[in-house]
């Protein structure tokens, strides 16, 4: 069952905000909503989401969530271009998990470009 009030950390809904591009009924218009519905992705569990909005020349032949890991909360702490103005974006983010009950952080740098008109994922930068 979906969360009542979204992962990505939008004031909103999960079925109004993040639900509507994993159910595919629209598509983010900038990199920050994609990382964010990515982050929510990976809350749900959806892998058929994540991989869909994964770069082809990036993306893994299968994805396999740890079921041991929950991701409970997002923290957006910059952001370069990614807008619907823009073919190419990137957005740092701390992401809040727990893992067997103990709590835990990873951060990350993110690349993403749009492809036949669709913001995806290119990967993780350096520093």
């Amino acid at each position: 069952m979906p969360p009542r009030t979204c992962l990505c950390g939008l004031p909103a809904p999960y079925q109004d905000c993040c639900g509507r591009f994993h159910r595919g009924e629209a598509a983010p218009a900038t990199a920050e909503q994609l990382m964010r519905s990515r982050f929510s992705a990976f809350g749900v569990g959806d892998e058929a989401y994540l991989l869909r909005t994964w770069h082809p020349s990036a993306r893994p032949p299968r994805l396999d969530l740890d079921k041991r890991v929950r991701w409970v909360r997002l923290e957006v702490l910059g952001s370069t271009g990614g807008s619907v103005v823009h073919t190419e974006g990137t957005v740092r983010f701390r992401a809040h998990y727990l893992e067997r009950g103990k709590p835990g952080e990873m951060e990350e740098h993110s690349r993403f470009v749009r492809l036949d008109g669709r913001w995806v994922y290119a990967g993780a930068l350096n520093g």
